[in-house]
């Protein structure tokens, strides 16, 4: 069978109806079913993601067998709750609020991650400076891979950008995965007590090149949205009625104390160019016709090919279970 002709379109949903159809029956038959739970658990963060996965969730099984967790910390946007708390009123889905400052306090999440900030910028003070790592490329057209970089925020609005190394790099990483795994042990907490199954969030581009926490916000009993596009996750949003708000939020990673989207982060393009690239790469679309869709040249599209084969190679780690098949009788 050939494939379709390339096009910026090739991502829309032909049957919206069907497919939501699909996925409330699949959710419903793996929450009751597979995993025998009287309901499920969500981690709400006011993001395009969890929107979804909560909305189908509630058209699966009911809202009634639903909790949404929010689980903000001393630098979460204030914004993030109260799209929460809006999704959930809209949906009819109970929402509780656990704040988990004293436990990230309590791992050292802050202050390991302060004391690298420090080593790179000497400055930097946490009660009157901002902070943010993201990706950067070496300059436009290189042929490397993009680098971390930590930007400081000053208390009057200038910025310190400096390259970071590998060990403050992973340091602040580390530290900073606290938090994403402090979310997901209070969401099994509420699960285990109710007898729920937890739902996860992650979307497709998440799974496969690597953008989660593991056994953080990659964990869960089932992913409704993990081989959806984030294109088709808007799609979805759209037609299930999700309150726009969440929809025209610019995506955000939401952990460190300046703001921060997911782009200037990770992905380094908007979700509605990567989802075509990434489409093109794993369906092997010729470098040429992709480049005259989107704008660029066949040698761009090659390089950004290569950048996803390396993105899934270096994180494959992270979809891998644990290895339990040392037998040696």
């Amino acid at each position: 069978m050939s494939k379709p002709e390339f096009s910026r379109d090739i991502l829309k949903i032909q049957d919206m109806e069907t497919l939501v159809d699909q996925l409330t029956t699949r959710i419903r038959e793996d929450i009751t079913t597979r995993h025998k739970r009287y309901g499920a658990v969500i981690g709400l963060s006011g993001g395009i993601d969890s929107s979804v996965c909560m909305a189908l969730t509630a058209r699966a099984i009911g809202p009634e067998k639903m909790l949404g967790v929010m689980m903000p910390e001393k630098d979460s946007s204030p914004d993030s709750e109260e799209l929460a708390r809006e999704l959930a009123g809209k949906f009819g889905v109970k929402v509780i609020k656990e704040v988990i400052t004293g436990a990230l306090d309590g791992f050292g999440c802050y202050s390991r991650r302060d004391q690298a900030v420090k080593e790179v910028v000497p400055e930097y003070d946490p009660a009157t400076h901002k902070m943010k790592i993201g990706i950067k490329h070496e300059g436009k057209g290189s042929k490397l891979p993009p680098l971390f970089h930590l930007t400081v925020v000053n208390p009057d609005g200038s910025e310190i950008v400096k390259r970071l190394p590998s060990l403050q790099m992973r340091t602040i990483i580390a530290a900073s995965n606290f938090k994403q795994r402090a979310r997901m042990s209070l969401v099994y907490y509420h699960a285990e007590q109710l007898h729920y199954a937890v739902i996860g969030t992650p979307n497709k581009h998440e799974v496969d090149q690597g953008f989660f926490v593991k056994f953080g916000d990659g964990g869960g009993d089932l992913f409704p949205i993990g081989r959806l596009y984030k294109t088709q996750v808007y799609q979805i949003a759209e037609y299930l009625g999700v309150p726009q708000g969440i929809i025209d939020r610019t995506p955000t990673t939401d952990t460190y104390s300046a703001e921060q989207t997911q782009e200037e982060f990770f992905y380094e393009f908007p979700h509605d160019v990567m989802d075509l690239l990434w489409y093109a790469y794993e369906n092997k679309y010729d470098s040429a016709e992709v480049g005259q869709v989107m704008g660029m040249t066949a040698e761009e599209i090659e390089r950004n090919y290569k950048n996803f084969e390396r993105r899934s190679e270096t994180t494959e780690y992270l979809r891998t279970p644990p290895i339990n098949d040392y037998i040696f009788i």
